[in-house]
């Protein structure tokens, strides 16, 4: 399937956020190697860790993709989404 660099974008943004959310929830919780967590814990952690983990897959694949069809280096295309994802003033020239 196709994809326009603005659903790049909006691809990395989905996976930047579940990071985020893995990061609230270990911080929340604290280290696993310190703190017990129960198992409610565990499970909410490891659904937020590979809802993270498909959404990265799903863009990187996603970018190799477009990359290949803009005749782009793959490097390159990922700088631009992550940079328009995470800086959109910078990546929008302001």
């Amino acid at each position: 399937m196709a994809h326009t660099f603005e659903d790049l974008v909006l691809m990395q943004r989905a996976a930047d956020e579940a990071h985020t959310a893995v990061g609230q929830l270990q911080h929340q919780y604290g280290p696993p190697t310190q703190t017990a967590w129960n198992d409610e814990q565990q499970t909410s952690w490891a659904t937020a860790w590979r809802a993270w983990r498909d959404l990265a897959g799903d863009v990187q694949a996603a970018v190799t993709e477009h990359a290949a069809e803009q005749g782009t280096p793959r490097h390159q295309v990922e700088a631009d989404v992550k940079k328009a994802a995470r800086h959109p003033d910078l990546a929008a020239g302001g």
